[in-house]
């Protein structure tokens, strides 16, 4: 008689290994809008990765406003704080300034958890389309223009920009893109080494 010998075997363990939470490089549209792209770099946790998004979706229009924003020897011979109304604006009852109404319409898309203000955004323009004028705005740029017909010139592309758009331009004349984009010239740096700082003006 040949007896079988049972088998038994033990359960297998696998070991699971928790993959490092990363923020995933988010798809974006054709052409994006600048402020989609600031947006995604923004919310990417490590330094490399906020480099990654710069990198993908660099164009000379971001490339202008960082070197504008984070490059000392560019003096902006804009007044620095809010901006005020034009003195041609169809609508000559408005109150306060023009950097309030574009706070207010980002405050609005915000509490609507969009990047839209619905058929109020058709027309509006982008950075992308704007930023060969940017050199009026700064020292050496263009001196034969006034002040005041450079600062007609800025409120009039501020008035055609989508309004986040607006709220970087603004941002960005005093130095200040960092306060809302947690994006670091040393970042920048990374993204676009072929950036020469300094010496500009």
């Amino acid at each position: 008689m040949t007896t079988t010998k049972k088998t038994t075997t033990k359960p297998r363990t696998v070991k699971t290994v928790k993959a490092k939470s990363s923020t995933s490089i988010p798809t974006l549209p054709n052409n994006p809008f600048v402020f989609e792209v600031l947006d995604a770099a923004s919310k990417q946790r490590s330094k490399a990765k906020k480099a990654e998004v710069l990198q993908r979706y660099k164009h000379p229009s971001i490339v202008t406003l960082f070197v504008w924003n984070y490059d000392s020897s560019i003096i902006t011979l804009l007044p620095e704080g809010p901006v005020p109304y034009g003195t041609n604006r169809d609508d000559q009852n408005a109150t306060g300034t023009l950097s309030s109404r574009i706070d207010d319409a980002v405050t609005k898309m915000s509490e609507m958890g969009s990047t839209s203000l619905g058929s109020q955004d058709q027309g509006q323009a982008s950075i992308r389309a704007e930023y060969k004028k940017f050199y009026n705005f700064c020292k050496g740029g263009n001196p034969s223009l006034s002040n005041l017909r450079r600062e007609t010139m800025f409120i009039n592309i501020l008035e055609g920009l989508h309004p986040l758009e607006a709220e970087i331009l603004i941002l960005v004349k005093d130095k200040n893109l960092e306060t809302k984009y947690k994006i670091s010239k040393e970042v920048v740096s990374t993204a676009y080494p072929e950036i020469v700082w300094g010496d500009r003006s």
